[in-house]
């Protein structure tokens, strides 16, 4: 028979253990650098730039962005078609091991929408890239002129 204690007990360690599970580890090996947003930014919209290295063994991917300065954070890519310039959602963007991308204006980049309020010249906004293989990268954006 288990006591009412005892069950409260467990039920703690469980959730205390589901918390921790839930937590992602920073990765080791993929890191992001160079990390700019371009100055002068509108609050409700903003472009990221910078460069992601992979020196895992393996190839992983970028599932997901996001950052406390900004209400969403999104991978976008814009292209040419025929004549007309065209941006679009990246859901995954792959990093093949020992390769970067690099994210720029006009190709690659993040897209940080509703802001807390205007960005300044050299303001640091810190962001999370969530990996495919459920480890995560801190990076530093901070705002310049190109």
């Amino acid at each position: 028979m288990i006591t009412k204690p005892f069950a409260c007990v467990l039920l703690a360690a469980a959730s205390l253990a589901a918390s921790v599970a839930a937590q992602a580890t920073e990765s080791a090996c993929v890191r992001l650098s160079d990390g700019w947003i371009r100055y002068p930014a509108m609050a409700h919209m903003a472009g990221g730039f910078g460069r992601i290295d992979n020196t895992c063994k393996a190839d992983v991917a970028v599932t997901s962005v996001r950052s406390a300065a900004f209400k969403a954070v999104s991978l976008h890519e814009t292209t040419l078609v025929d004549g007309v310039s065209r941006m679009r959602e990246v859901e995954r963007l792959p990093v093949a091991a020992g390769k970067g991308v690099e994210l720029k204006p006009g190709g690659l980049h993040l897209m940080l929408m509703d802001g807390a309020g205007p960005l300044q010249e050299g303001q640091r906004v810190p962001l999370w890239l969530g990996l495919s293989d459920g480890t995560e990268v801190r990076g530093e954006l901070v705002v310049r002129k190109p």
